[in-house]
């Protein structure tokens, strides 16, 4: 059931006082990821739509406008990754839309200053490949027609090309790429700087290949319309998502192991850890826009959704019902409301970094070496999401049922693996 919101996002969440079953809260559970695809999908249109009309016409504004149409539908999105690691639909689905990091020159042009390989390429020969300015080109000892760039080439034939998972030809940060450009500084606070220019027509081009650069654009954001609008429909009613999720007996296991695995190998492991261990640029989650404080603060936002059944959307609307904050607490107060209380920290945490980086300091440069206070902030969000998961672990016993196993990282459990 979805109403007209009166608080503000992270305002007071009263919990309804209801009698939870398991039923319900999987319910609920499948409400929350119908609202949230729908959003990702909507917003996604909104950007077909800038995407579209700044073709048509470039310039500055246009190109200005496409890129907010990009962060705007980032909010929604980022809810929805709790659902992954639980549903195996969507660990299927997800690396086309949000698979990253990404070898850029498979792309498009590189520059030398920046982080793409440009020679070389040991271990993934496509990495300097450039489809756009290769109408025809050879990708594991095939000749390739790339003359028209459409769907079907970015999905089929040139997404994890070769089996290398960085050969990223699709989703939002493809899309991404395209609309700022590589973040070339290193530890400042500029992100990709892309001329609107590098879609102009006819001499007035810059980067050469402008119209090819256009079509890649255009095919990469129609491709996301259509892998959202297939996830948005499982989940709605008669979905094989949502159908999935309540008829499985062990269903509030899967919005454990959802809620655990992104926790901790997957956001504070992968996402933040590693990037602080490395000290990489290279690591932010959206490096060309400088938006992965936003990925990280949104990540964690869907994991209290789903733990509170309340989402609230883009338009104001509420999605929320039965929870597994309730179920919890009739199983073991104390460990429902640990769960919460470590939530909310995890969610302090990430608003003072998001407020940061808006304030000046963006995620690369809090990657810095030379930055403790911006890497403190981030160490800072990592052990809210460890100690978060700790909870995690503590209400699957209290739920009963077969242990959950979360996902980990070698960032978080053999820290010295990581640079072997």
């Amino acid at each position: 059931m979805r109403l007209l919101a009166t608080t503000a996002l992270l305002g007071a969440l009263a919990l309804p006082a209801l009698a939870a079953t398991e039923g319900e809260v999987l319910t609920t559970y499948a409400d929350i990821a119908e609202a949230a695809y729908g959003d990702a999908l909507s917003t996604a249109r909104t950007l077909q739509e800038a995407v579209d009309a700044f073709l048509a016409e470039p310039s500055a504004e246009g190109l200005q406008a496409a890129k907010d149409a990009w962060l705007a539908a980032r909010v929604p999105y980022q809810q929805t990754e709790v659902y992954r690691f639980g549903n195996p639909i969507v660990d299927d689905w997800e690396g086309k839309v949000n698979a990253w990091p990404l070898d850029e020159g498979l792309i498009d042009y590189v520059a030398a200053e920046g982080s793409a390989p440009l020679e070389g390429h040991d271990e993934n020969p496509a990495a300097g490949l450039n489809v756009i300015a290769n109408p025809s080109f050879d990708l594991s000892g095939e000749t390739v027609d790339a003359s028209a760039i459409t769907p079907a080439l970015l999905a089929d034939v040139l997404h994890e090309a070769g089996g290398a998972e960085a050969n990223v030809a699709t989703g939002y940060h493809a899309i991404e790429f395209l609309l700022w450009g590589q973040d070339i500084g290193a530890y400042d606070a500029t992100a990709g700087r892309r001329p609107w220019t590098d879609y102009a027509a006819g001499d007035a081009c810059t980067g050469g290949n402008c119209d090819r650069r256009g079509e890649y654009l255009k095919a990469a954001t129609d491709l996301l319309v259509s892998d959202l609008g297939y996830m948005a429909g499982a989940w709605a009613e008669g979905g094989e998502a949502r159908a999935a999720v309540l008829e499985d007996e062990g269903g509030v296991q899967r919005i454990l192991t959802g809620m655990g695995s992104l926790s901790y190998g997957e956001q504070a492991g992968e996402r933040m850890q590693l990037g602080l261990l490395l000290n990489d640029p290279e690591e932010e989650h959206s490096c060309f826009a400088d938006n992965t404080h936003n990925d990280h603060f949104y990540d964690a936002l869907g994991i209290r959704n789903v733990y509170e059944g309340r989402y609230v959307g883009v338009d104001g609307a509420i999605t929320e019902g039965p929870s597994l904050h309730e179920l919890l607490a009739k199983a073991d107060p104390q460990v429902a409301e640990g769960l919460e209380d470590a939530l909310g920290v995890t969610q302090d945490r990430m608003t003072e970094l998001k407020l940061v980086a808006e304030a000046g300091m963006p995620y690369d440069m809090m990657l810095d070496p030379a930055n403790e206070a911006g890497g403190a902030l981030i160490q800072s969000a990592v052990d809210a999401l460890v100690a978060q998961t700790r909870e995690i672990e503590r209400a699957a016993a209290a739920l009963g049922g077969e242990e959950v196993a979360f996902e980990g990282s070698d960032s978080l459990d053999d820290p010295d693996a990581v640079f072997e």
